[in-house]
Parts: structure tokens; sequence; C-alpha cells
């Protein structure tokens, strides 16, 4: 029978020196976690800024991005009496461009202006060439004609400039065009006002469209 083994009294300093070297690894494999997370961010950082966040452009490119539009938005108003009159439009550019009989055939019904149907708001009721236009806002529209024009104020507002929304009409008038001095861009414009009355006029190449407003 073998004779039992002494047992060694253990040391008064091995349970701290004990818990030094585990203490140590776990500070050694948390600094390794703590690397491999830096790493990640780091690339998913550089990701980031050559993906989602883009350097601001050249002034050229820029530039291109905002180019423009051909035809620019205008608006103009006038009071009649107490008859506040807006008219908002976008307005094309003739540019050499052979207008009325071509470029807008005649007999067929348009839009005097570009993008969004143009626009009139009225205050009050008014008169447009002697028939009652109640307030309210409507767009315009137009038939030309070598030697007269229709007139539209149509209850489809707001609109896109095309189609025509036929059979929404509130009323229509006409009006004999005159020739005038050449207008580049397309232009709504009140050249007289007097007491309850005023004209207004579509102006657009060397033709002008007038039709007379009255606030009763």
């Amino acid at each position: 029978m073998k004779k039992p083994q002494p047992v060694r009294p253990v040391r008064e300093d091995a349970f701290p020196l004990c818990i030094i070297r585990v203490v140590g690894g776990i500070w050694v494999g948390l600094k390794e976690v703590l690397m491999e997370w830096r790493s990640i961010f780091h690339g998913f950082l550089v990701a980031a800024l050559f993906s989602g966040f883009s350097l601001p452009a050249s002034p050229q490119r820029g530039s291109a991005a905002q180019k423009p539009r051909p035809s620019q938005h205008g608006a103009v108003s006038q009071t009649i009496n107490n008859t506040v009159l807006t008219i908002d439009y976008n307005r094309p550019v003739a540019r050499g461009r052979k207008l009325f009989g071509s470029l807008v055939p005649f007999g067929r019904i348009w839009c005097p202006g570009a993008d969004d149907a143009t626009a009139i708001t009225l205050t009050t009721d008014i008169t447009v060439n002697g028939k009652k236009l109640s307030a309210g806002s409507y767009t315009i529209w137009a038939e030309p004609k070598p030697d007269q024009w229709t007139l539209i104020f149509s209850k489809a507002y707001p609109a896109f400039h095309t189609p025509y929304p036929a059979g929404r009409d509130a009323l229509r008038v006409t009006a004999k065009p005159r020739t005038g001095e050449h207008m580049e861009t397309l232009s709504f414009y009140f050249p007289a006002v007097d007491g309850k009355r005023g004209e207004l006029v579509l102006h657009w190449g060397t033709v002008v469209v007038p039709v007379q407003l009255e606030v009763p």
C-alpha cells in the first residue's frame, strides 16, 4: 500500500497571482476584440464616405444640374376698382421660330404658356368683353385664327398645359388680334386701366390679343 503524499501548503501569494493572470488574460482578449471592432468601424466609415456621402460637385457640374428652365415663370397682378386680378404662367420664348400658323396651329386649342396651364385668379366678379366671369381661379386657353381668336376660361384649375380639358369651360369670348412690336417672350399685361375698366392683352411675337375687362 502506497504511502499518502503530504499535502503541500498553499502559498499566501498564490491567489493574487492567479487573479492577476486571469485579469491579464481577459484584458488581452478584450484588447483584441476592441482592435477588431476598430478595424471594422474604420472600414465602414471609409465605405460610407465614398458611397453614401458625395463630395461637393464642382461649379461646372453643379451648374449643369441646375440648368434654367426654357420657359421661366412669370406673374402679373392688377387692381381694377375693388378687384385684384392675378395671372400666373410660364413664358415660352420665340427663338426665331414662326409662331402662329406654324408652331401654334390655327384652329387648334392651345394653352398660352408652358408646363402648368396659365392661371388667372379674380377676387370679385368681372365682365370680359361684356360677359360675366365669376370670382375664382381659372386656367386660360386659346384657339387662334388669322383674323379672330377665341379665349377660353376653364374651371379645370390647376391643370397641365395639355390636353385641353374639354367640357370644363366657364366662359368663352372672341377677340380680334392686332399687330404690335416683336415680343420675344410670351407676355400677359395690362396696358390700360381706368376706374372700373381695364384692358388685358396676350402678346407673343408680333401678335397682340386684347380683351376688355370691367368691374360692375
